[in-house]
């Protein structure tokens, strides 16, 4: 399987001072072992750097990049960066209100990917929500 991470799955897995950083290491060790796949996309990895700066986890952005680097890098699960080339008329039916764009693009580029995008938000119809 095939997930594309949101900015929240990704903050929480790389850094220990998130509320669910534990719920994440859990479903992450789950996968070891098996033919899932991790995926970034340019949307998520730039939410990753301004969400780690805002919650206190990095200084500034060139440590939050490396920080980011060194996840993917270090992973025994694969990464990957999906290529985005999705625009606003592909947003799902659902969108409506500004607070449903960016995940409702994720769920658009997942699908259009073959992938599952992972959450820990339960509101986005379709996605998978990470125990």
């Amino acid at each position: 399987m095939s997930w594309l991470l949101d900015v929240n799955a990704l903050v929480a897995l790389a850094h220990q001072g998130h509320a669910d950083h534990a719920r994440l290491i859990r479903w992450f060790a789950s996968l070891i072992g098996s033919e899932a796949r991790l995926w970034t996309c340019a949307l998520t990895e730039i939410g990753f750097v301004r969400v780690s700066i805002q919650a206190g986890f990095e200084n500034d952005a060139p440590d939050a990049a490396e920080t980011l680097r060194g996840l993917k890098a270090s992973s025994p699960i694969p990464f990957g960066l999906v290529p985005d080339s999705l625009g606003a008329d592909r947003l799902p039916a659902y969108v409506s209100a500004a607070k449903h764009v960016t995940d409702g693009h994720l769920l658009e580029l997942a699908k259009e990917a073959s992938m599952q995008l992972a959450t820990l938000d339960k509101g986005i119809p379709g996605a998978y929500l990470i125990p």
